[in-house]
């Protein structure tokens, strides 16, 4: 008797947890199985019309293939799913497989983005992988307290009368389809926005090239001939950016070195920057990247440059002005190209690093001081180039704690001692500097 009264408490204790709590707990569960919870009881038989975050993912979709056989039922799934929800939705994530997409129609999309603008979502991913971009529906544009968006592989076509997301904090983008002079106008239509992140490119054709076994985008029937290039001047109006992550190639064909600059001089709150270098190495020239500025954007805290050949020395005269013109960065990471295959195959098989050298004509006066605290490296070859950064690095840096160096993954044995050995023999600026090599 006592045990039955025992297991009567605690099924009256679950049954009478607030809906709040109970809400949290669904949230953190796959839909699928937040869904299933109304087989525990009765009275937990509609919990699940609580849920207020809804991730219909890759991991959503490879449930309905290789679980339920569903795949063709993707649309009607998600839609009688929405029907049945009670509260707000503060999180909505959808990832669309060109294979789930052919079962759905404009209006199967168009009908989710009206029931979300109703709901007052506040975080929502879109996320399309092949075939044609996905076309937005005009519902997005009725979501006014979205705060943080994700757009990959989409059409971004704001209506006339659109007058921006006024509570929006961070936009991330890849693969954006847009006119050239809509994403600047969409862009000041944000007055809030603190994250700007357009680097993800790159970061998202990686995981294609992962995905699909590195078939070609024309496989995959991606346009990425049609993405839309952004104008550094049109980031400057979004005067409350904190943290900036670009694409330089994603910027119209005339940007200047000069540009960067003149851009960061223009967000006063900007802390971070992470600029990718891929397929830039024939945007900048040689005048470009040696020329003055007198500005030290005092903000600046944490750089990162992405994917930047430093074998090419151009591009290391680049990474050289950037660093001696951002004194007050604290953090610095920067990532060398590595030998890149498949579908943004800019490299050669050949992981040698290309004898190219940069001019000598820099040195410990010329750079100043620098308040750099930590620096990572990664994906180093040990390279003349990589070799001689890292010197001014320990050479102005008082304040360096750690430097630490990923090593390419087919340095040989050889090279890498060959490397530390180089590395030893560097001054070292600050008394407490400690290399890491790995």
């Amino acid at each position: 008797m006592e045990v039955k009264e025992s297991e009567c408490a605690v099924e009256d204790v679950i049954s009478s947890m607030p809906d709040i709590v109970i809400t949290h707990i669904l949230d953190r569960l796959p839909v699928q199985d937040a869904v299933k919870t109304g087989i525990l009881s009765k009275n937990w038989r509609f919990k699940w019309t609580m849920l207020s975050r809804l991730v219909f993912d890759e991991d959503f979709y490879l449930y309905l293939i290789l679980k339920t056989n569903y795949e063709s039922k993707f649309g009607r799934i998600i839609s009688r799913l929405l029907l049945h929800l009670r509260g707000a939705i503060t999180k909505f994530v959808l990832y669309i497989d060109e294979r789930c997409y052919s079962a759905l129609d404009d209006e199967d999309i168009a009908s989710w983005f009206s029931f979300l603008s109703r709901k007052g979502v506040k975080d929502l991913t879109v996320t399309k992988t092949n075939g044609e971009p996905l076309n937005l529906p005009s519902h997005l544009f009725s979501c006014l307290e979205l705060k943080h968006l994700k757009l990959f592989y989409c059409r971004l076509d704001p209506p006339v009368d659109f007058r921006g997301f006024p509570n929006l904090l961070s936009l991330e983008s890849g693969l954006l389809h847009f006119e050239s002079s809509k994403f600047g106008e969409f862009i000041t239509q944000c007055p809030l926005l603190e994250i700007l992140n357009m680097r993800y490119r790159r970061f998202f054709l990686d995981i294609l090239n992962t995905r699909y076994q590195r078939h070609s985008l024309e496989e995959m029937g991606m346009d990425i001939i049609s993405v839309g290039k952004v104008k550094l001047a049109e980031i400057a109006n979004a005067a409350n950016i904190k943290i900036l992550s670009v694409s330089l190639c994603d910027t119209v064909p005339s940007t200047k070195f000069s540009s960067i600059f003149q851009l960061v001089g223009l967000l006063p709150k900007l802390h971070k920057l992470n600029l990718d270098f891929v397929r830039c190495k024939d945007k900048f020239t040689e005048v470009g990247a040696k020329k003055r500025f007198l500005t030290t954007h005092p903000c600046l805290k944490t750089l990162t440059l992405s994917t930047i050949d430093l074998c090419d020395g151009i591009m290391l005269s680049c990474a050289l002005e950037l660093i001696r013109n951002f004194p007050n960065v604290q953090t610095l990471e920067i990532t060398a190209t590595r030998d890149w295959v498949g579908i943004l195959d800019d490299y050669p098989n050949d992981p040698t690093p290309a004898a190219a050298t940069c001019s000598r004509d820099l040195d410990n006066d010329t750079m100043g001081l620098l308040q750099l605290q930590s620096a990572v490296f990664t994906q180093f070859k040990g390279s003349e180039n990589e070799v001689y950064l890292i010197k001014y690095l320990l050479a102005c840096s008082p304040f360096l704690k750690k430097l630490a160096v990923k090593l390419h993954f087919l340095l040989g044995p050889d090279e890498e001692l060959i490397f530390a050995r180089k590395l030893l023999k560097l001054h070292r600026a600050s008394p407490i500097a400690e290399i890491k090599l790995s």
